[in-house]
């Protein structure tokens, strides 16, 4: 059954589908009246909804009981800097697959992209297809890129920090997630092409980010962040 976001604001008492989403139902998909979807709010609840008119403009709905899904534990933020190319819409993609709570996109000294006003609202709706496609109904936050400097300065709440890095004696991943058997909420830090800077892997230490190694292989920017984002997954039962 197709899956629609009905923006919270519009879960009334005469729910109503608009704009891109509207359109897709009633042009691409062919919607008609007394046709059910899923809706969901983006915030974990959906429901099924009858359409009771269509039209490229606006879709009136009857919605079925709301049910709830929680999202998985631990919640993870993946704070990534940009790689080159269009990479980083993949890692969008894939990092909402596997349940992400939050993306934040860097910019640190060995980047190479840079990204213009628009990238990060098209990431936003590259997150809403991913969760639409993967069946997760609580979109992740895209945040607005952000230089490492300004980044790594803000307060992290998170009770694990990791960065992937090729700094001296780093702790094998399995390790240190072992070491944390209840684990509510954790940040992984991902570099760019060329890792980080020297200065920029001392901030992240002094900042409370545990190094961790991912093995002899050298691995891409993308592979690197999925093989992260998995093994926590992983860890702690994505089906859990």
């Amino acid at each position: 059954m197709h899956r629609s976001y009905l923006p919270p604001q519009n879960w009334t008492e005469n729910p109503f589908l608009e704009g891109d989403e509207a359109k897709h139902l009633a042009q691409v998909l062919r919607l008609q009246q007394g046709d059910t979807i899923i809706v969901f709010d983006g915030l974990g609840n959906f429901a099924e909804a009858t359409a009771t008119s269509v039209s490229k403009q606006r879709i009136e709905l009857v919605l079925g009981l709301a049910e709830c899904k929680e999202s998985p534990l631990p919640e993870i933020t993946l704070a990534q800097a940009i790689p080159k190319g269009k990479n980083m819409d993949w890692i969008v993609q894939k990092a909402v697959e596997l349940g992400v709570t939050k993306i934040q996109p860097l910019i640190t000294r060995h980047t190479i992209a840079t990204p213009g006003d628009q990238k990060a609202e098209k990431w936003r709706r590259t997150a809403l297809e991913a969760c639409k496609q993967s069946a997760q109904f609580t979109i992740p936050s895209i945040e607005d890129p952000l230089s490492f400097e300004k980044w790594i300065n803000q307060p992290d709440p998170s009770e694990l920090k990791i960065i992937a890095s090729l700094a001296d004696e780093p702790k094998k991943f399995r390790e240190t997630l072992e070491s944390h058997p209840d684990l509510g909420s954790v940040t992984i830090l991902i570099g760019p092409e060329g890792d980080f800077s020297p200065q920029e892997t001392t901030a992240a230490l002094d900042h409370g980010f545990t190094p961790v190694t991912l093995g002899d292989l050298v691995l891409r920017v993308e592979t690197a962040t999925m093989f992260c984002l998995s093994a926590v997954r992983y860890h702690y039962g994505a089906d859990s």
